[in-house]
Formats: C-alpha cells, structure tokens, sequence
C-alpha cells in the first residue's frame, strides 16, 4: 500500500499530516456552535473562514482594518500587504453578514492595537496558539482531520463548486498564480461522476436503438439448431417483396 493520492480521494490530516480537511456544513455548525467557546475565537475562525484569508493574515489584522472609529464594522475589511505571505500586496474583502455578525458580538480591545491581541495584551495572538485553541475545539466535538488551513480550503472549494470563475477567486484568496490557487481545490468523487455522465450524450442509447432497429446482428437464436441470422437490411428488404393483402 503506497502513500499516493487516489484522483477524487481527500488525504485529510492525521497529527498534523496530510491535507487539510474541507469542512462540511454540519462540521462548521458544530465548530462555532460548541466547538469555540469565546466571542474572540468565533471572529477569529470567523475571519478565516469567511476571507478565505491564511492563520497568520487573520491573527497580524488590526483592529482599523475592521472597526471605525466608534467601533462599527466596516463593508470591507484589509488585509494588509505586510501580513500577506510573500508580502504580494493589500487585499480588500467584503464582509459577509455571517461574518459582522460575529465581528459585532466581539469587543475588540484598544483601536490601534490587533484585533487579536497575545498573551497579557502584547503584540498579536501567534498563529501556533490558534491552531492549539482550534484542536482544542474540534476534540470538544469529535471532529478530526481540521487544521488552520481548513478554513481557507473550505471557502475556496466552496467559491469554486458555485462555479466563481478563478480569477475572481485568485482576487480573494490572494493567490501569485491560477495553479497555485488550483492545488487548494478539491474535486469530489460525485463531481467526477457528474463530468463522466455528461459524455453520455454523445451516443444516446434511444438513438441508436431507432438506427439499428429491433434486429441486431448479435441477436442469439436459443434453438438447438440455430439458423444464420439475416441482417437488418434484408429483413426489412424481404417485408417489401411480400405481397399486400
């Protein structure tokens, strides 16, 4: 038995190994319902999620980028160019209701500080201590395979399965190239189904019943004696030289 990856198989993550797992929706009710326990660590898997944005993009996000200044929520949240992986550049995301609604229930703490601030309140939470809150949470509800980088797997495939073209998800996910981006997507063994089905309809079983007729040449004669089939041409040749009644 090899390590490989099957087509359509799903390698989810296994003490920290493997892929990391996309999310169902039952999953992610269970995470933010009962899993997270803290206003904090629902906005934080919140931002994840609903961003599509990496661990240590959400956890450098400072509380400006979301918040204005007498505390509402912006339409848009920044993730800012120096928190981005390879420092690619600024990114601008529109904040889902699902996601103000969280931003909204938690209260952030001083305006110019992290929205998620570290221990005693320096610097910013560090994303080794995210991911250990995180498998804290998904041991609460029995779920395994999930790591920090699900979140963003999750909402990509997502974007991709209600058929967003790439390059618009490349714009959210922050992505140098399309290939890269593809690599995060995940293909279901159902989707792989549904395009093999879709040849079906080059050669309809219907039509070439009404092309070849009810006789075929590979028809079997059960008699213990079986007779030389004739072909379908001949067939109907020989119903019009019978004489009409």
């Amino acid at each position: 038995m090899t390590g490989s990856k099957q087509p359509g198989q799903c390698v989810v993550k296994i003490d920290r190994h493997g892929r990391a797992k996309i999310l169902t929706q039952t999953e992610i009710q269970l995470l933010f319902g009962e899993g997270l326990q803290t206003t904090r660590d629902r906005a934080l898997f919140g931002v994840c999620l609903y961003t599509a944005c990496r661990i240590n993009e959400a956890c450098t996000i400072r509380v400006m980028d979301v918040y204005d200044t007498v505390g509402r929520v912006r339409p848009e949240l920044i993730i800012r160019k120096g928190s981005t992986k390879g420092k690619l550049g600024t990114r601008t995301i529109p904040v889902l209701e699902d996601l103000r609604r969280r931003l909204v229930m938690y209260q952030p703490p001083a305006y110019h500080g992290f929205l998620f601030p570290g221990r005693h309140g320096k610097g910013h939470l560090l994303a080794d201590s995210a991911s250990w809150l995180l498998r804290l949470a998904c041991k609460r509800v029995g779920i395994e395979g999930v790591s920090t980088h699900s979140f963003r797997r999750t909402a990509l495939t997502q974007m991709s399965n209600a058929g967003i073209p790439l390059r618009i998800i490349q714009e959210v996910s922050g992505h140098r190239t399309l290939d890269e981006l593809q690599k995060y997507l995940e293909v279901r063994p159902d989707q792989v189904r549904g395009a093999l089905a879709a040849l079906s309809m080059l050669s309809p079983v219907e039509d070439e019943a009404a092309y070849f007729g009810k006789t075929s040449n590979y028809d079997v004669d059960p008699s213990p004696n079986p007779k030389p089939l004739e072909s379908a041409r001949s067939v109907r040749a020989g119903r019009h030289d019978q004489p009409q009644p």
